[in-house]
């Protein structure tokens, strides 16, 4: 375990040579990344593809027992890197923030390390017999986003590691000295050339998504950014995991007790200041119990805390750059001259360091509004009436992505009808946005294809091979 001083130096460029990154809450340097070139890249790629058949020939319980020791080296140093996120990323250290996200990266190695896989009999009459099994694809590059940097990168790359390929990742330009920092530790329990970060601008990111050495990209990030990965994808033929943007719908049917669903439905929205793709991001609640929801929610909002992530009291946090922080004020600007009824926040004080959205519920607003119809990506939270449940569903479905979405309500059997008829990846029932390395996670519509998590996100990072005879 390092000081939180030497992990930042054990991954700092030689002085003069890289770019300084800002933390969003003072403004106040954190650290310099790296600018790396195209050659680092290239080398970066031939050491995976000298090191990747070593590390599959280990097999699956050796690699497992890798992953394990990457996770305990992680856990050793939790602090230092929460720490890290917290400054570079802006959440706050306690709630389900900086400390959780290290946390999670740690469980889910575990988590990886013990989903079982194995060969699939799928005929076997006494003249046929065919077994399907799932063989690594070589050197998977691994693109992740500025709000969970740690943990998505985590996402990818532990089953990419466990199916016994090798990983480059390259993060977000906003947050690379997490990723960086996180794969140092990783480093320690892994043979090398098997993980590497590449802390690059976009000409270099581009040539990741159509290097012929990489064999699969795993993406997650704006629906834009999906439909150019795909392009330059194409000539290569690379396979694609993509989680793409979303903007996730939660019905409150009439019999849910607003008291009861107003902190989940809450944190659903506001997890990490609202910076997450599968959050709740805009609400339908029935006439008969709309203003009740609304003063709920309203007061849980109200002791929520935002502020510096390295105080200790703090649950939410700035938007990690100005540019997030202009959509978000744009939006609830639109709203607020729409003459929607603003129940909360929707006034930040421009003389405060750092970008700072406040807390903001909106009320009374159309259906078609900015704020509903765009993804906002921010503490801001659309109150939508609705008076049956068709219209609800209707809403619901009526944009062109799909994500997440939930259903709030008392009856588990009503929930789950109208969760079946919405048009979403994962359907939530009472609670939002709760994700498990079991169970498999993936958007449908413009929100992306193919799934990650548990097995049958293993499988998504091999090849499957069709053994008969």
């Amino acid at each position: 375990m390092e000081t939180y001083d030497a992990l930042l130096a054990s991954i700092a460029p030689a002085p003069g040579t890289g770019r300084t990154i800002f933390d969003p809450a003072t403004g106040g340097a954190v650290g310099e990344a790296p600018v790396h070139d195209l050659d680092y890249l290239e080398r970066a790629v031939a050491a995976a593809v000298a090191a990747q058949p070593a590390w599959a020939a280990l097999g699956h319980d050796a690699r497992s027992a890798a992953l394990l020791k990457a996770a305990d080296a992680v856990e050793r140093s939790a602090e230092e890197l929460a720490q890290l996120l917290s400054r570079e990323q802006g959440k706050p250290l306690n709630g389900p923030n900086a400390r959780f996200e290290v946390g999670a990266c740690v469980a889910w190695l575990r988590a990886t390390a013990g989903l079982p896989l194995e060969p699939e009999t799928i005929v076997d009459d006494g003249e046929t017999r065919a077994e399907l099994h799932y063989r690594p694809i070589g050197v998977v590059g691994a693109i992740g986003p500025w709000n969970w940097p740690m943990m998505i990168a985590v996402w990818q790359l532990a089953p990419a590691l466990r199916m016994g390929n090798a990983g480059v990742v390259k993060p977000s330009g906003n947050t690379p000295l997490s990723v960086l920092a996180l794969v140092k530790v990783l480093n320690e329990e892994l043979p090398e050339g098997i993980l590497s970060v590449v802390s690059c601008g976009r000409e270099v990111g581009a040539r990741l998504t159509d290097h012929p050495a990489i064999g699969k990209i795993m993406f997650t990030g704006s629906t834009a950014g999906g439909r150019a990965i795909i392009k330059s994808s194409a000539d290569t033929v690379k396979r694609l995991t993509l989680e793409l943007g979303g903007n996730d719908a939660g019905i409150v049917l009439p019999d849910a007790d607003p008291k009861a669903i107003a902190q989940d439905v809450f944190w659903g929205a506001f997890l990490n200041t609202g910076q997450t793709c599968a959050a709740l991001k805009r609400l339908y609640v029935h006439d008969s119990i709309y203003d009740a929801v609304c003063e709920e929610l309203t007061a849980v909002a109200k002791a929520m805390p935002m502020g510096n992530g390295l105080d200790e009291n703090n649950v939410l946090g700035p938007l990690q750059n100005k540019a997030q922080y202009d959509v978000v004020a744009n939006l609830v600007e639109a709203a607020k001259a729409s003459g929607a009824r603003v129940l909360l926040g929707g006034n930040p004080d421009a003389s405060q360091p750092g970008f700072f959205y406040p807390t903001t519920l909106v009320a009374d607003i159309d259906n078609d509004n900015p704020l509903v119809a765009e993804e906002q990506f921010g503490p801001a939270l659309p109150i939508i009436r609705y008076s049956t449940i068709d219209e609800a569903v209707e809403k619901a479905n009526g944009l062109d992505v799909g994500l997440g979405a939930s259903v709030w309500s008392a009856d588990l059997k009503a929930a789950r009808e109208v969760a079946a008829r919405i048009q979403a990846g994962t359907v939530w029932i009472n609670r939002h946005g709760a994700v498990d390395p079991r169970i498999p996670f993936g958007g449908a519509k413009q929100s992306g294809y193919g799934v990650e998590f548990g097995v049958e996100g293993l499988k998504a990072l091999g090849v499957p091979q069709v053994i008969n005879g």
